[in-house]
């Protein structure tokens, strides 16, 4: 390989190195890596507000002071242990959650929409499963329902957007090869 050489035909120095840092594909990598976090944590905070939402549906059921029920769970579900259109309430916002949460985080990211959408769903699982093993006031169905929503759901949110960017790329490529 020819070894590079700046603009006055030397060699670059360790300075002129550290000055082209913003071409380099270094900072392509830290942008991706900050951008794919920045979605991440977007689409949880977008999946915990509409699961407070959910949970807020009906006055009865909130035995907590503040806007989310996160702080005084464990006397919330304490509270509603036995009522089980709480518990459905809880299924049905989770899967919604999870869906709009994985939404927001394949729109945000570039590459592996789906992929980033079922990590939401993944992080989701893990909260419920620890919400399960520490907090003992779930029924049954429960924690059987959880498994079985919020994986196919957030796939779901992932797909839409993918179907969305990939018909966008095709109609922009007809509209490419229509102009040449």
């Amino acid at each position: 390989l020819p070894r590079q050489r700046n603009h006055t035909g030397s060699r670059p120095t360790e300075r002129s190195k550290c000055r082209n840092f913003h071409d380099s594909p270094h900072q392509n990598l830290v942008m991706s890596f900050l951008r794919n976090t920045f979605a991440v944590l977007l689409g949880l905070g977008v999946a915990m507000l509409i699961i407070t939402i959910g949970l807020r549906i009906n006055s009865e059921w909130i035995t907590y002071s503040g806007f989310t029920p996160f702080e005084k769970w464990s006397r919330l579900l304490e509270d509603m242990r036995g009522n089980s259109c709480f518990f459905v309430a809880l299924l049905v916002s989770t899967g919604i959650a999870s869906t709009i949460g994985g939404i927001t985080t394949a729109f945000i990211v570039k590459k592996a929409k789906v992929a980033y959408a079922i990590l939401i769903g993944f992080i989701l699982l893990f909260l419920a499963v620890l919400d399960i093993v520490f907090f003992g006031y779930h029924p049954t169905f429960y924690q059987i329902g959880i498994f079985l929503t919020i994986f196919p759901f957030s796939w779901v949110g992932g797909k839409i957007i993918e179907v969305i960017f990939n018909q966008r790329e095709e109609k922009n490529r007809k509209i490419q090869a229509n102009k040449h």
